[in-house]
């Protein structure tokens, strides 16, 4: 094989396990992000609270991309045209998915606002236990009262639980602010990072279908020359 292919193969080597240790990186950070924000037991059930969502899609992305670079240091070192081209498959599948939703996210900012809380009013409305259910644990995770302040229990006749209080809920100074406010300033500030955390994914992803697509095609003239 000549030189400039086998340079082609190396750096598509180094490239995807560079990639796929910042991969592991982003699981471990997500994994340390969901612990640190703990989980919720409502009516003897476990699960996340809604901030929760962020790390997750973290965890997942980089999962796929720790699969995907693995593809490409397999097809890279055993110089398969096959692995490779799967790699570049993928890697352009992947590549469009996160153009699509860092365009949805610098297109749609309004909207997604709006998604963010509907889910704080819709588990508001929900609940109808708000001192012991599930919006309670929300409380206890955002630090925050009512879907849009504490003035919601003041119109539903009820007493402010514990969980919309820094400290005693007879001192209005107190009251943690409105979940709605709070969680769509939490899921924006990381829609804010996932944006240009994307952008920087789309290039790195570009020049490794780049490569990937040169040392395939290098491996499959090289093949078609020695079959002669």
């Amino acid at each position: 094989m000549d030189c400039g292919t086998s340079m082609v193969k190396y750096i598509l080597f180094i490239f995807n396990t560079i990639v796929s240790i910042i991969g592991i990186l982003s699981i471990v950070y997500g994994v340390l992000i969901l612990k640190s924000i703990g989980t919720i037991e409502v009516n003897g059930q476990v699960g996340f609270p809604p901030q929760a969502l962020m790390p997750i899609i973290l965890i997942s992305l980089g999962s796929i991309v720790v699969f995907i670079s693995f593809l490409g240091c397999c097809g890279a070192i055993r110089e398969s045209v096959c692995m490779t081209m799967s790699y570049a498959v993928f890697l352009l599948i992947l590549l469009i998915l996160q153009l699509t939703l860092v365009i949805l996210l610098f297109t749609n900012k309004e909207k997604f606002e709006n998604a963010m809380g509907n889910v704080i009013e819709n588990a508001w409305m929900a609940d109808t236990t708000h001192k012991d259910g599930v919006f309670d644990t929300i409380q206890k995770s955002l630090h925050c009262c009512g879907s849009s302040s504490a003035l919601d229990y003041v119109a539903k006749g009820e007493l402010l639980p514990s969980s919309c209080c820094s400290g005693s809920c007879l001192n209005p100074a107190n009251y943690y602010p409105g979940c709605r406010g709070k969680f769509i300033k939490l899921m924006t500030a990381g829609s804010e990072n996932a944006k240009y955390v994307g952008i920087g994914l789309i290039g790195v992803e570009l020049i490794g279908f780049i490569f990937a697509c040169c040392l395939a095609n290098n491996v499959r003239n090289y093949k078609r020359r020695n079959a002669y």
